[in-house]
């Protein structure tokens, strides 16, 4: 792909350019500034956080190593806040639009702002690439949409003593009704058929809720909204009898799942494997010498779309980039403990 000749703005020229900032993205930053490579970050977004801050900034996570739990949103800010020694320069709410290999097998990146990047390496770390939440799909929702009907948490508190309906089968529908059943007025969850997607612990507690008589759990579709003189109401749902249940409700909360698309990532001539970045598991690099993709973005034999792997991914790429930029240079591996150089770059040693 060339890039277009309208724009003449000087290009920012970087040993790195990662595009995504999300989670693996940013610890994609700090393992780059362990090694001395200052790097760029561009996401589409106009904060960072990817996905965590996106879609479910209160959702509590707990397989991060160290942390028994943390909020998504508490993720993101320890990263930033990890990464702060580095001073890595962010490009928000641009999209990457065009990419092109010079000659000199350098990359030239340019952004929806008109932002151009002339980058030694790139690393993709933008999850599932652009997404969109699944709409309800009912005749004027779009109306109470971020108001009344939501495909997201921005603030759990927001919903505390309310009449919640909530759709779906996934983990973020069962992670929600298990979050919100003793904090909300009153709790339904409704999803199109009997088997849950969602992991079976979290089904085996929200049956034991449903049994005690905590939330009410139904299987329909979504049918009409109920308004009133403009308000929100409550929503109909079908059941598999044809039955019609009226459903008092403050909130919906809706959770369809994504349609993830690689949007201009899949144009650039990478290799792609299960609608993916192909990567090999030495240095996580695509098929394009120079371009790397870790976390969600990528695929080799055994992927784990966990935010640990993309972790792992992020280090050994790092050290992949640096070989990339200085082929010359015999790695050493330094442990942040005790190597006088990784502590000055943190900042935690004069000396």
């Amino acid at each position: 792909m060339s890039l277009s000749s309208a724009d003449t703005q000087t290009p920012i020229r970087t040993d790195a350019l990662v595009i995504g900032a999300g989670p693996c993205g940013l610890f994609q930053v700090f393992e780059l500034g362990l090694l001395g490579i200052k790097a760029h970050i561009v996401d589409s977004l106009a904060h960072p956080g990817g996905q965590c801050t996106e879609l479910y900034p209160d959702k509590p996570i707990y397989d991060i190593p160290a942390l028994p739990v943390c909020s998504a949103q508490e993720l993101i800010d320890r990263l930033l806040q990890q990464i702060k020694p580095f001073a890595p320069e962010f490009h928000l709410g641009q999209e990457v639009s065009e990419f092109a290999q010079t000659p000199a097998g350098r990359f030239l990146v340019r952004t929806s702002a008109g932002t151009t990047f002339d980058a030694a390496t790139v690393v993709i770390a933008a999850g599932v690439g652009s997404f969109q939440a699944r709409r309800i799909g009912l005749e004027g929702a779009q109306a109470f949409e971020d108001a009344h009907i939501h495909y997201r948490v921005r603030r759990a508190a927001d919903l505390h003593d309310q009449r919640l309906v909530i759709f779906g089968g996934g983990d973020s529908a069962l992670d929600w009704t298990l979050e919100l059943a003793t904090k909300a007025r009153s709790l339904t969850l409704v999803h199109r058929r009997a088997d849950f997607r969602a992991v079976p612990a979290s089904v085996a507690k929200m049956q034991e809720l449903a049994s005690a008589g905590r939330i009410r759990c139904l299987e329909a579709l979504p049918h009409s909204l109920i308004v009133e003189d403009g308000r929100l109401r409550g929503v109909n749902v079908k059941a598999p009898d044809a039955v019609i249940h009226a459903l008092e409700a403050d909130q919906l909360l809706v959770f369809f799942g994504l349609h993830p698309k690689l949007g201009p990532v899949a144009e650039w001539g990478l290799a792609l494997e299960k609608k993916a970045l192909l990567v090999d598991t030495e240095k996580f690099q695509t098929s394009l010498p120079g371009v790397f993709a870790v976390g969600d973005i990528n695929f080799y034999p055994g992927k784990k779309k966990l935010i640990l792997s993309g972790f792992h991914e992020a280090a050994l790429a790092a050290f992949g980039i640096q070989h990339h930029l200085f082929p010359e240079k015999k790695q050493f591996l330094q442990y942040t403990t005790t190597s006088p150089i990784m502590q000055r770059r943190l900042g935690v040693t004069s000396s």
